[in-house]
């Protein structure tokens, strides 16, 4: 049997495919890939049990287990989900919408902004103090905030070194700088269980990658074993950086 197939048909498989692709980038990052491929295959067991073979009784069994299984997915994937209308709200041209709407104008770091940041990373890393440093961009961070001490000050080289210092009550934390302020520091932030992730990076690349995939924020680490000074951004590393490296990633604009 024959059936027509027009552009509307072409478009909605499409659809499907960037979907599926999405969402199976979404799995293997946060370690769900097994059970990403076990929905697909019981998928496509209900469609040959419900359409092909037309087998009633079987089908209608399937066909309960899907529409209860729809809520159990959202409540399993809840964090997946919520990562992906984060990235999807922080694309750049819903950014534009939201700023637009809000009347929010775009902040940009200036050079005499980043300059301390840097400043600090280099010679924490020559003294292999840890740090770990939350750049927040579109999406605000106010939960992981709430986690650590407020701050609210002028971004300082000597101020980031202090708060790094080992002897310091906040060196543990993550600190977020936002709107060309330090908000906080002492902050928590989710881990990623990524399975991926190199066996040499500790918990701060962890906690870094972490945060970079719920957010669109820049997150800086200094490691306090090799003094190496790593970026996480969108979900990937970009490791060994020197300082002219990382003050392009901070001016980096998203696209």
């Amino acid at each position: 049997m024959f059936f027509e197939f027009g552009i509307k048909d072409f478009i909605d498989i499409f659809l499907v495919a960037v979907l599926l692709y999405y969402t199976y980038k979404l799995m293997k990052a946060s370690g769900s890939i097994n059970v990403f491929t076990g929905i697909l295959v019981f998928i496509l067991i209900w469609l040959v049990v419900s359409q092909v073979l037309e087998m009633k009784l079987l089908g209608s069994i399937f066909d309960k287990l899907v529409s209860v299984g729809v809520l159990a997915l959202i409540v399993l994937f809840q964090d997946e989900i919520r990562r992906f209308l984060l990235t999807l709200g922080s694309h750049q041209h819903a950014s534009a919408l939201v700023r637009f709407l809000t009347g929010n104008k775009k902040e940009k770091l200036k050079h005499e902004d980043i300059v301390p940041i840097v400043l600090a990373c280099i010679s924490m890393g020559k003294q292999k103090v840890g740090a770990l440093i939350v750049m927040e961009r579109n999406i605000p961070l106010d939960e992981v905030i709430r986690t650590g001490e407020v701050i609210d000050a002028t971004i300082s080289q000597r101020l980031i070194e202090n708060i790094f210092f080992k002897n310091s009550p906040l060196h543990d934390g993550a600190m977020v700088i936002g709107k060309k302020r330090i908000k906080a520091a002492g902050c928590i932030l989710p881990v990623s269980h990524n399975l991926d992730i190199p066996k040499e990076l500790g918990l701060r690349h962890r906690a870094a990658l972490g945060i970079s995939q719920e957010s669109d924020a820049m997150v800086i680490i200094v490691s306090e074993e090799t003094g190496a000074i790593s970026v996480a951004w969108r979900g990937q590393f970009y490791l060994r950086l020197n300082g002219e490296e990382l003050e392009s990633l901070l001016t980096k604009e998203d696209k």
